[in-house]
Protein backbone atom coordinates (compact mmCIF):
# COMPACT_ATOMS: atom_id res chain seq x y z
CA UNK A 1 0.00 0.00 0.00
CA UNK A 2 2.74 2.40 0.94
CA UNK A 3 4.78 1.50 -2.13
CA UNK A 4 1.77 2.05 -4.37
CA UNK A 5 1.18 5.49 -2.80
CA UNK A 6 4.82 6.44 -3.31
CA UNK A 7 4.65 5.41 -6.97
CA UNK A 8 1.54 7.54 -7.49
CA UNK A 9 3.18 10.58 -5.86
CA UNK A 10 6.33 10.10 -7.98
CA UNK A 11 4.22 9.86 -11.13
CA UNK A 12 2.43 13.09 -10.26
CA UNK A 13 5.75 14.85 -9.61
CA UNK A 14 7.21 13.64 -12.88
CA UNK A 15 4.13 14.71 -14.81
CA UNK A 16 4.47 18.19 -13.31
CA UNK A 17 8.26 18.43 -13.69
CA UNK A 18 8.52 17.06 -17.23
CA UNK A 19 7.00 20.15 -18.93
CA UNK A 20 9.14 22.40 -16.74
CA UNK A 21 12.32 20.50 -17.60
CA UNK A 22 11.36 20.43 -21.26
CA UNK A 23 10.73 24.19 -21.25
CA UNK A 24 14.07 24.88 -19.55
CA UNK A 25 15.87 22.71 -22.11
CA UNK A 26 14.16 24.48 -25.00
CA UNK A 27 15.04 27.85 -23.48
CA UNK A 28 18.68 26.81 -23.11
CA UNK A 29 18.78 25.52 -26.69
CA UNK A 30 17.28 28.79 -27.92
CA UNK A 31 19.85 30.82 -25.97
CA UNK A 32 22.66 28.65 -27.33
CA UNK A 33 21.35 29.06 -30.87
CA UNK A 34 21.14 32.84 -30.49
CA UNK A 35 24.65 32.97 -29.04
CA UNK A 36 26.02 30.89 -31.90
CA UNK A 37 24.26 33.08 -34.47
CA UNK A 38 25.67 36.23 -32.86
CA UNK A 39 29.15 34.74 -32.72
CA UNK A 40 29.00 33.77 -36.39
CA UNK A 41 27.71 37.24 -37.29
CA UNK A 42 30.49 38.96 -35.35
CA UNK A 43 33.09 36.69 -36.94
CA UNK A 44 31.72 37.48 -40.40
CA UNK A 45 31.88 41.21 -39.65
CA UNK A 46 35.53 40.93 -38.62
CA UNK A 47 36.36 38.85 -41.70
CA UNK A 48 34.61 41.40 -43.92
CA UNK A 49 36.42 44.33 -42.32
CA UNK A 50 39.84 42.72 -42.63
CA UNK A 51 39.21 41.64 -46.23
CA UNK A 52 38.04 45.15 -47.17
CA UNK A 53 41.11 46.70 -45.55
CA UNK A 54 43.44 44.19 -47.21
CA UNK A 55 42.01 44.92 -50.67
CA UNK A 56 42.34 48.67 -50.14
CA UNK A 57 45.94 48.52 -48.91
CA UNK A 58 46.96 46.12 -51.68
CA UNK A 59 45.37 48.50 -54.19
CA UNK A 60 47.27 51.58 -53.01
CA UNK A 61 44.89 53.32 -50.60
CA UNK A 62 46.18 55.59 -47.86
CA UNK A 63 45.92 54.40 -44.26
CA UNK A 64 43.40 57.01 -43.09
CA UNK A 65 40.86 55.91 -45.69
CA UNK A 66 41.39 52.25 -44.79
CA UNK A 67 40.95 52.92 -41.08
CA UNK A 68 37.78 54.96 -41.60
CA UNK A 69 36.25 52.39 -43.94
CA UNK A 70 36.91 49.47 -41.57
CA UNK A 71 35.43 51.30 -38.58
CA UNK A 72 32.40 52.39 -40.62
CA UNK A 73 31.69 48.78 -41.61
CA UNK A 74 32.11 47.48 -38.06
CA UNK A 75 29.93 50.12 -36.41
CA UNK A 76 27.16 49.79 -38.97
CA UNK A 77 27.24 46.04 -38.33
CA UNK A 78 26.70 46.54 -34.60
CA UNK A 79 30.29 46.43 -33.31
CA UNK A 80 30.34 49.88 -31.73
CA UNK A 81 33.48 49.14 -29.69
CA UNK A 82 35.56 47.85 -32.60
CA UNK A 83 39.21 48.87 -32.69
CA UNK A 84 41.66 48.55 -35.58
CA UNK A 85 45.39 49.08 -36.13
CA UNK A 86 46.46 49.39 -39.76
CA UNK A 87 49.94 49.38 -41.33
CA UNK A 88 51.21 48.75 -44.85
CA UNK A 89 52.08 45.15 -43.93
CA UNK A 90 49.14 44.05 -41.78
CA UNK A 91 45.83 44.74 -40.03
CA UNK A 92 45.03 43.96 -36.39
CA UNK A 93 41.37 44.26 -35.42
CA UNK A 94 39.23 43.59 -32.38
CA UNK A 95 35.45 43.67 -32.46
CA UNK A 96 35.15 44.73 -28.81
CA UNK A 97 33.07 41.64 -28.02
CA UNK A 98 33.92 38.64 -25.84
CA UNK A 99 32.65 35.91 -28.17
CA UNK A 100 35.19 36.64 -30.94
CA UNK A 101 38.87 37.37 -30.37
CA UNK A 102 41.13 39.77 -32.22
CA UNK A 103 41.92 38.98 -35.86
CA UNK A 104 45.10 39.60 -37.86
CA UNK A 105 45.36 40.06 -41.60
CA UNK A 106 48.66 40.17 -43.49
CA UNK A 107 49.41 42.29 -46.57
CA UNK A 108 51.62 40.22 -48.87
CA UNK A 109 51.61 42.36 -52.02
CA UNK A 110 51.00 45.98 -52.92
CA UNK A 111 50.01 47.35 -56.31
CA UNK A 112 47.92 50.26 -57.56
CA UNK A 113 44.29 49.81 -58.57
CA UNK A 114 42.27 52.80 -57.42
CA UNK A 115 39.13 51.38 -59.03
CA UNK A 116 39.16 48.61 -56.39
CA UNK A 117 39.54 51.23 -53.65
CA UNK A 118 36.53 53.09 -55.03
CA UNK A 119 34.53 49.85 -55.27
CA UNK A 120 35.19 48.91 -51.63
CA UNK A 121 34.21 52.44 -50.59
CA UNK A 122 31.02 52.15 -52.64
CA UNK A 123 30.12 48.81 -51.04
CA UNK A 124 30.70 50.22 -47.56
CA UNK A 125 28.32 53.10 -48.34
CA UNK A 126 25.69 50.67 -49.63
CA UNK A 127 26.06 48.63 -46.44
CA UNK A 128 25.71 51.78 -44.36
CA UNK A 129 22.51 52.61 -46.24
CA UNK A 130 21.16 49.06 -45.54
CA UNK A 131 20.98 48.28 -49.26
CA UNK A 132 23.10 45.14 -48.82
CA UNK A 133 23.65 42.91 -45.79
CA UNK A 134 26.96 41.73 -44.39
CA UNK A 135 26.82 38.40 -46.23
CA UNK A 136 26.34 40.10 -49.61
CA UNK A 137 29.10 42.55 -48.71
CA UNK A 138 31.57 39.77 -47.95
CA UNK A 139 30.61 37.81 -51.06
CA UNK A 140 31.17 40.82 -53.31
CA UNK A 141 34.57 41.44 -51.73
CA UNK A 142 35.55 37.82 -52.37
CA UNK A 143 34.66 38.20 -56.06
CA UNK A 144 35.91 41.77 -56.49
CA UNK A 145 38.43 40.66 -59.13
CA UNK A 146 35.51 39.49 -61.28
CA UNK A 147 33.69 42.81 -60.84
CA UNK A 148 36.67 45.15 -61.20
CA UNK A 149 38.84 43.92 -64.02
CA UNK A 150 42.22 45.25 -65.04
CA UNK A 151 42.82 46.94 -68.37
CA UNK A 152 44.31 44.66 -71.04
CA UNK A 153 47.97 45.09 -71.91
CA UNK A 154 47.31 46.87 -75.19
CA UNK A 155 45.30 49.57 -73.42
CA UNK A 156 48.07 49.99 -70.84
CA UNK A 157 50.60 50.25 -73.65
CA UNK A 158 48.62 52.98 -75.39
CA UNK A 159 48.32 54.88 -72.12
CA UNK A 160 52.05 54.58 -71.40
CA UNK A 161 52.88 55.78 -74.92
CA UNK A 162 50.59 58.81 -74.73
CA UNK A 163 51.90 59.79 -71.29
CA UNK A 164 55.52 59.44 -72.42
CA UNK A 165 55.17 61.44 -75.61
CA UNK A 166 52.99 64.15 -74.10
CA UNK A 167 55.32 64.76 -71.17
CA UNK A 168 58.31 65.03 -73.49
CA UNK A 169 56.55 67.90 -75.20
CA UNK A 170 55.41 69.47 -71.91
CA UNK A 171 58.70 69.14 -69.99
CA UNK A 172 61.25 69.53 -72.76
CA UNK A 173 59.30 71.35 -75.51
CA UNK A 174 60.50 68.68 -77.93
CA UNK A 175 57.81 67.96 -80.49
CA UNK A 176 60.10 66.20 -82.98
CA UNK A 177 60.77 63.30 -80.57
CA UNK A 178 57.10 62.78 -79.65
CA UNK A 179 56.52 59.56 -81.58
CA UNK A 180 59.81 57.85 -80.77
CA UNK A 181 59.28 58.69 -77.08
CA UNK A 182 55.86 57.05 -77.27
CA UNK A 183 57.43 53.87 -78.65
CA UNK A 184 60.25 53.81 -76.08
CA UNK A 185 57.78 54.42 -73.26
CA UNK A 186 55.61 51.55 -74.49
CA UNK A 187 58.65 49.25 -74.61
CA UNK A 188 59.67 50.22 -71.08
CA UNK A 189 56.17 49.57 -69.75
CA UNK A 190 56.06 46.16 -71.49
CA UNK A 191 59.33 45.16 -69.80
CA UNK A 192 58.00 46.28 -66.40
CA UNK A 193 54.70 44.46 -66.97
CA UNK A 194 56.18 41.07 -67.89
CA UNK A 195 58.94 41.18 -65.28
CA UNK A 196 56.34 41.83 -62.56
CA UNK A 197 54.48 38.72 -63.73
CA UNK A 198 57.31 36.24 -64.30
CA UNK A 199 60.19 37.41 -62.10
CA UNK A 200 58.38 38.95 -59.10
CA UNK A 201 61.52 40.41 -57.52
CA UNK A 202 60.94 43.77 -55.89
CA UNK A 203 62.68 46.73 -57.60
CA UNK A 204 64.44 44.52 -60.17
CA UNK A 205 61.67 45.15 -62.69
CA UNK A 206 62.05 48.94 -62.28
CA UNK A 207 65.83 48.69 -62.68
CA UNK A 208 65.68 46.62 -65.88
CA UNK A 209 62.81 48.65 -67.37
CA UNK A 210 64.75 51.90 -66.83
CA UNK A 211 67.87 50.34 -68.38
CA UNK A 212 65.85 49.27 -71.43
CA UNK A 213 64.31 52.75 -71.77
CA UNK A 214 67.70 54.48 -71.66
CA UNK A 215 69.29 51.96 -74.04
CA UNK A 216 66.46 52.31 -76.59
CA UNK A 217 66.58 56.11 -76.34
CA UNK A 218 70.31 56.16 -77.07
CA UNK A 219 69.95 53.63 -79.90
CA UNK A 220 67.11 55.62 -81.47
CA UNK A 221 69.30 58.73 -81.62
CA UNK A 222 72.27 56.77 -83.00
CA UNK A 223 70.06 55.28 -85.73
CA UNK A 224 68.58 58.65 -86.62
CA UNK A 225 65.03 58.07 -85.35
CA UNK A 226 65.38 60.59 -82.49
CA UNK A 227 67.19 63.84 -81.84
CA UNK A 228 67.69 64.24 -78.06
CA UNK A 229 68.29 61.09 -76.03
CA UNK A 230 67.88 62.97 -72.73
CA UNK A 231 64.44 64.23 -73.72
CA UNK A 232 63.33 60.76 -74.80
CA UNK A 233 64.54 59.25 -71.51
CA UNK A 234 62.75 61.91 -69.45
CA UNK A 235 59.43 61.30 -71.20
CA UNK A 236 59.64 57.49 -71.39
CA UNK A 237 60.53 57.23 -67.68
CA UNK A 238 57.37 59.00 -66.52
CA UNK A 239 55.06 55.92 -66.55
CA UNK A 240 57.60 54.14 -64.33
CA UNK A 241 57.95 56.86 -61.69
CA UNK A 242 56.35 55.85 -58.31
CA UNK A 243 53.99 58.80 -58.03
CA UNK A 244 51.21 57.15 -56.02
CA UNK A 245 53.56 55.75 -53.30
CA UNK A 246 55.15 59.18 -52.84
CA UNK A 247 51.75 60.86 -52.58
CA UNK A 248 50.42 58.29 -50.11
CA UNK A 249 53.61 58.50 -48.05
CA UNK A 250 53.16 62.25 -47.63
CA UNK A 251 49.45 61.90 -46.84
CA UNK A 252 50.07 59.16 -44.27
CA UNK A 253 52.83 61.16 -42.60
CA UNK A 254 50.72 64.32 -42.45
CA UNK A 255 47.77 62.40 -40.98
CA UNK A 256 49.94 61.06 -38.14
CA UNK A 257 50.71 57.55 -39.43
CA UNK A 258 54.39 57.69 -38.53
CA UNK A 259 54.95 54.02 -39.38
CA UNK A 260 53.14 53.69 -42.70
CA UNK A 261 54.23 57.11 -44.00
CA UNK A 262 58.01 56.61 -43.71
CA UNK A 263 57.70 52.96 -44.78
CA UNK A 264 55.96 53.94 -48.00
CA UNK A 265 58.39 56.82 -48.48
CA UNK A 266 61.36 54.45 -48.24
CA UNK A 267 59.70 52.04 -50.65
CA UNK A 268 59.13 54.84 -53.17
CA UNK A 269 62.69 56.08 -52.68
CA UNK A 270 64.13 52.64 -53.40
CA UNK A 271 61.99 52.42 -56.55
CA UNK A 272 63.27 55.82 -57.68
CA UNK A 273 66.87 54.74 -56.98
CA UNK A 274 66.33 51.57 -59.00
CA UNK A 275 65.11 53.66 -61.93
CA UNK A 276 68.07 55.99 -61.63
CA UNK A 277 70.58 53.15 -61.43
CA UNK A 278 69.04 51.54 -64.51
CA UNK A 279 69.43 54.71 -66.55
CA UNK A 280 72.97 55.23 -65.25
CA UNK A 281 74.01 51.69 -66.23
CA UNK A 282 72.65 52.14 -69.76
CA UNK A 283 74.33 55.54 -70.17
CA UNK A 284 77.63 54.08 -68.97
CA UNK A 285 77.72 51.13 -71.36
CA UNK A 286 76.01 52.57 -74.44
Amino acid sequence: MTAHLINQISGVRLSVLNPVISGVCKLMDEEQRKYEQKRQHDQLVLDTCILAGTIMIESGSEMTRVNNTILRIARNAGLAKARVYVTVTGIIMSGGVSDVGAQVGSIDKRSFDLEKVAKVNELSRLFEAKQIDISDFYDQLIHIDDVVGTFPLWVQEIGAGIVSGALTVVFRNNISDFWITCLVGMAGWAVLYFLNIYVQIRFLSEFLAAAVVAALAIMSVQLGFGHQADDIIVGAMMPLVPGIPLTNAVRDALSGNLISGPARGIEALISACALGFGVAIALHFM
